[in-house]
């Protein structure tokens, strides 16, 4: 089974750049998007579903704001828009799907940049996002978890981690919780495949000509329950096309 996830920064915009060909050359099982921003009556569902994917989307509140969607060949058994409380559901963040053989979860965490206040709003969303996932190790089907996390765990992950160890995103409380909750059991897919790889990041500032010289962050992620049924395969960023600040994260994956 082949899944990606990616931060579109406004789904319009990356329909705009190139998104649709991009499916149809990689031809995943499952696409997961975050930061779709487009209103639902603006979203055209048909292009998707002429290429064989069902839509599900769960938009914020406030109108052209975060936003997420699955879009999956694979028929689910039952579908939770916004699976949790509070920007779980305001913001659109959440979109939860139940497999034959897993679980799905595709996610948009809060962003802590633009000040104290969100800080203690991305927080709030790990506390309750852990406390979530916790039911689900003791459960025979494994959980599949995707999205942008809006933290760059270890210093192989951003480009410059001393310059960057006082920013959201890279703070050592958001670092120290990243372990804890790996630590919980499960495994951050790309680094599992990928130990020892450096410069492989999925987010980009717009500014400096960061992307050009390859200054970013990895922030992307799936992340799976540690199970004798997962069979992790590949996993690759896929910096071409350009569709957004972020790049596609591909994994290919087997449930059994």
């Amino acid at each position: 089974m082949k899944i990606i996830t990616l931060n579109c920064n406004g789904i319009r915009s990356s329909l705009s750049k190139g998104l649709l060909d991009f499916i149809r050359h990689e031809n995943p099982d499952i696409l997961c998007f975050q930061e779709t921003k487009a209103p639902g009556k603006e979203i055209d569902r048909e292009e998707f579903r002429h290429l064989g994917y069902e839509v599900y989307f769960s938009l914020a509140e406030k109108p052209g704001y975060s936003g997420t969607a699955v879009l999956t060949k694979q028929k689910p058994k039952q579908v939770t828009i916004g699976f949790g409380d509070g920007i779980f559901r305001s913001e659109g963040r959440s979109v939860f799907l139940e497999f034959q053989d897993f679980y799905l979860w595709n996610l948009y965490f809060p962003s802590g940049t633009s000040g104290e206040e969100r800080q203690k709003v991305k927080y709030q969303f790990l506390d309750e996002f852990t406390e979530l996932t916790k039911p689900f190790l003791k459960k025979k089907k494994p959980l599949l978890i995707c999205g942008d996390v809006n933290i760059a765990h270890t210093e192989m992950d951003i480009h410059n981690p001393k310059g960057n160890q006082n920013n959201s995103g890279f703070l050592p409380a958001e670092r120290k919780w990243f372990t804890d909750f790996l630590e919980l059991g499960f495994f951050d897919c790309f680094r599992t495949i990928h130990p020892d790889v450096l410069d492989e990041y999925s987010w980009w500032t717009y500014r400096f000509q960061a992307r050009k010289n390859n200054k970013g962050w990895r922030i992307d992620y799936f992340f799976v329950t540690k199970s004798k049924s997962v069979r992790l395969q590949t996993a690759k960023i896929a910096k071409e096309p350009v569709m957004s600040d972020h790049a596609p994260v591909v994994l290919e994956i087997q449930f059994s």
